[in-house]
């Protein structure tokens, strides 16, 4: 599902609103969303998972085509961990 999905399916659960309406909160939750990882904040949202960001710390590479060493700087990024809830409700036999 990509965004203009998610914002029709909410729009039509929702006939009461706009759907431009929908699309702005969409996206300003989704922005706040990434304000907050640019801060370096855990944002989480019960039930359904966590989002946080990760550090990967400079390090060695290597070049695949040639095999020479490569610097690969140091990379800040996102990470998603889905909630116990959602776990439950894509695994419900467990």
């Amino acid at each position: 599902m990509i965004k203009s999905e998610l914002v029709q399916r909410i729009a039509e659960q929702n006939p009461h609103l706009y759907q431009r309406d929908v699309e702005h909160i969409v996206n300003s939750i989704l922005d706040e969303i990434v304000d907050a990882l640019a801060r370096g904040d855990r944002v989480e949202l019960r039930g359904f998972g966590a989002f946080s960001v990760k550090n990967r710390p400079a390090r060695q590479g290597r070049n695949p085509r040639t095999g020479t060493k490569v610097e690969v700087t140091e990379k800040f990024v996102p990470f998603f961990k889905t909630g116990k809830e959602m776990r439950e409700r894509l695994n419900p036999d467990e």
